[in-house]
C-alpha cells in the first residue's frame, strides 16, 4: 500500500511541461507596414491597412493563439506590434532596413535567444529588390529547446526543375536551397530540435529538387505534404502549398498527429486578399520534450 501511495505522489507531482504541447505557426501577412501609400519603399499597388483592417488581422493572431508564430513581410516592430499584442509577445525581426522582414512573435512565458540573422539567404544584398535574409532565434520552455529560422525565399520559381534551369530565380532558388541544407546539417550535428519555417514561394511535390538538396544532409519531417490549402480557395479547390514547416531532429518526432492546420479567413470578398493577406497561417503542435 505504502508504495503505491508513493508512485502515486511521483506521479502527481510530475511536471505539467513534461506533456506539453506548443503550437508553432508561419503565417506571411502581406507588406504589413505604417509607411503611407505612395512611399517609394512601397509598390505602387499596395495599399496601407485601415484600423478595420488591422483589427481583423488581430482579431486573427488571437484566434491562432499561437506560441511561436514565423512571420514575412514585416516592416519593423511596430507593425508587427499592430497584430500581436506586446503584453502577450515578444516580436524579433532580422536586422536589415527591407519593408519585408522575416521574423518571429513569440509568446513572452517563453524564453527566446536570437542569434545573428542567416545574411547568406539574400543573395542579392544591396540590390533595390534584395531578398530576405533569414531570422534565427532559439526558444526554450520547461525543458524544451527549439531552434527555428524563418524565411522567406526567392519567387518566380514556384515550380520548374531547378537543376540546369537557366532562369534568374530558379538559379538564385538553388542557391538557397543549399544555404538552407547547410544550416539543417549544422543543427543535425548539434542534435538540437529545430525547423526551417515560411514562405518557401515553392510548391513542393514528392521528387522536387527543391527539397530534396535541403534534406541531402539531414531528414526532414513536411506536415504539409499530401494536403493542399483551403487559404483562398474557390470552386476549383484548395490550391498547393507554398508556406512550409520543416521539422528536424527530435522535432520531427513530436509533432502531434493530425495537428497540422491552415486558418482561413472568414471575409471572401477578392478585397480581403489585399486588406487581409494572401497567405493564410499555416500551423502544426509538437508535444515537447
Amino acid at each position: 500500500m505504502r508504495r503505491f501511495l508513493l508512485v502515486l505522489l511521483l506521479l502527481l507531482a510530475a511536471p505539467a511541461w513534461a506533456t506539453q504541447e506548443v503550437k508553432l505557426a508561419t503565417w506571411n501577412i502581406a507588406w504589413l507596414t505604417l509607411k503611407p501609400e505612395g512611399h517609394p519603399d512601397l509598390p505602387r499597388e499596395i495599399r496601407p491597412r485601415s484600423t478595420e483592417d488591422i483589427r481583423l488581422l488581430r482579431g486573427y493572431a488571437t484566434r491562432l493563439n499561437a506560441d511561436i508564430v514565423a512571420l514575412q513581410e514585416i516592416d519593423g516592430t511596430a507593425a508587427a506590434e499592430r497584430v500581436f499584442d506586446p503584453a502577450t509577445y515578444a516580436i524579433h525581426l532580422t536586422s536589415e532596413s527591407d519593408t519585408q522582414r522575416p521574423g518571429f512573435a513569440v509568446r513572452r512565458t517563453l524564453r527566446m535567444t536570437r542569434h545573428p540573422d542567416l545574411a547568406e539567404l539574400d543573395i542579392r544584398a544591396g540590390a533595390r529588390r534584395s531578398l530576405r535574409r533569414g531570422a534565427d532565434i532559439t526558444v526554450e520552455g520547461e525543458g524544451w529547446r527549439l531552434r527555428l529560422l524563418s524565411v522567406h525565399l526567392d519567387a518566380g520559381c514556384r515550380d520548374e526543375p531547378l537543376q540546369a534551369n537557366p532562369s534568374r530565380d530558379c538559379e538564385g532558388l538553388a542557391r538557397q536551397a543549399r544555404i538552407l541544407a547547410r544550416w539543417a546539417e549544422a543543427r543535425q550535428r548539434e542534435g538540437v530540435a529545430f525547423a526551417i519555417l515560411g514562405d518557401f514561394n515553392r510548391v513542393i511535390g514528392r521528387n522536387d529538387d527543391f527539397i530534396r538538396i535541403v534534406t541531402e544532409p539531414a531528414p526532414l519531417l513536411r506536415p504539409t505534404e499530401g494536403f493542399s490549402t483551403p487559404c483562398w480557395a474557390d470552386s476549383r479547390g484548395g490550391r498547393p502549398f507554398i508556406d512550409h514547416i520543416l521539422l528536424g531532429g527530435p522535432a520531427r518526432d513530436a509533432v502531434v498527429p493530425n495537428s497540422m492546420a491552415v486558418m482561413a479567413y472568414a471575409e471572401r470578398d477578392r478585397s480581403f486578399r489585399q486588406r487581409l493577406s494572401d497567405h493564410c497561417p499555416v500551423s502544426v503542435r509538437l508535444r515537447l520534450p
